[in-house]
């Protein structure tokens, strides 16, 4: 923790208005704490949201907030990053703001790379419209907007943001609250578009959604943790691990059918190639556990940088002072 400020210092006097038992209120929590650990003053910070349950975080945050317009919340976080360049800026997304109307911003978002940390809340269901399916509730579910169960298949955010060449994918569950904060300090830190999905419950239209992966009884068993240059071990005393298997991943039991502590993969999130951290980022606790914490942190040309280096290029170059001096240059005309 930052000694130059607490938690405190990045809670606003609102009363937090979600239901009880909402994952929102630990994703608050967890964001409260990374801001105070961060130490960028609550003054260089800003928290943009569109709509959406999720979306009321702005508010309850002492920093900049702009509560803005459903599925515009990438758009105006990278609007305000480029003229603010030196602010820190949190974007807040559920799934239906994040991935439906504002699918296409999120997606040109991570491909410009701008330097934004995008947290994306999954409960896999519209929760302040009352209870429709959303971009993520999978096939069949049955919702208020789907009576008879859904007929399409849904978009997996890992999948989206790695085929939009995301340089940085987190993932955490709201009641994993240190794996919670350390992916948010870790997208905080990352140079360019920081994606952090957050597995987060709606008790009230789709409690217990999470529940294969999430129960206490079977999480250690059905997730698994990275950690940088870290064995990658799981289950209830880490005896089980993910090695090689030709092309794909294989979780096997240390000690059992030959496999030994070295044949488990190291977690190394930094590497150019994204094959294995796709392959990561895409189990889904089925046959694989499904993968918490920081999966993918490489390094690539950021946008509001290359943006401003462009500007003060062409402003030397030209000798352009103002913007009247670039609407005055070259050939201009009198009407009389």
């Amino acid at each position: 923790m930052n000694p130059q400020y607490t938690p405190a210092d990045f809670k606003s006097d609102q009363s937090v208005r979600w239901c009880a038992g909402c994952g929102d209120h630990a994703v608050l929590n967890c964001l409260h704490k990374a801001m105070a650990a961060l130490g960028v003053p609550p003054h260089m910070t800003a928290v943009i949201s569109g709509i959406g349950c999720s979306s009321r975080l702005p508010y309850y945050c002492n920093t900049y907030g702009f509560h803005t317009i459903h599925g515009r919340a990438a758009a105006i976080a990278s609007g305000f990053k480029i003229a603010n360049p030196q602010m820190t800026v949190w974007q807040i997304s559920g799934d239906g703001d994040g991935l439906a109307i504002g699918g296409n911003h999120f997606i040109h978002a991570l491909r410009r790379n701008i330097d934004i940390n995008i947290l994306l809340l999954n409960n896999e269901i519209y929760g302040l419209t009352k209870g429709q399916y959303s971009p993520t509730s999978p096939r069949g579910f049955v919702s208020k907007s789907s009576p008879y169960g859904t007929t399409e298949d849904p978009f997996i955010p890992a999948e989206l943001a790695f085929g939009a060449r995301a340089t940085f994918f987190a993932r955490s569950i709201d009641v994993e609250l240190e794996t919670t904060r350390a992916c948010m300090i870790s997208a905080a830190r990352h140079k360019g578009a920081a994606v952090t999905e957050i597995l987060q419950n709606c008790v009230i239209f789709n409690n217990g959604i999470h529940n294969p992966v999430a129960e206490k009884t079977v999480r250690a068993s059905r997730t698994i943790t990275l950690r940088q240059g870290e064995k990658m071990l799981f289950g209830p005393n880490l005896e089980f691990g993910l090695v090689r298997d030709g092309f794909q991943l294989k979780a096997v039991t240390i000690g059992h059918d030959g496999y030994t502590l070295d044949d488990v993969l190291v977690h190394d999130a930094h590497t150019a190639s994204d094959i294995l951290h796709r392959q990561l980022a895409l189990m889904d606790g089925s046959d694989l556990p499904l993968a918490l914490g920081v999966i993918r942190d490489v390094e690539s040309p950021v946008y509001n940088e290359a943006l401003q280096a462009q500007i003060e290029e062409v402003r030397a170059k030209k000798g352009f002072s103002s913007l009247r001096d670039v609407i005055l240059a070259g050939e201009t005309w009198t009407v009389g």
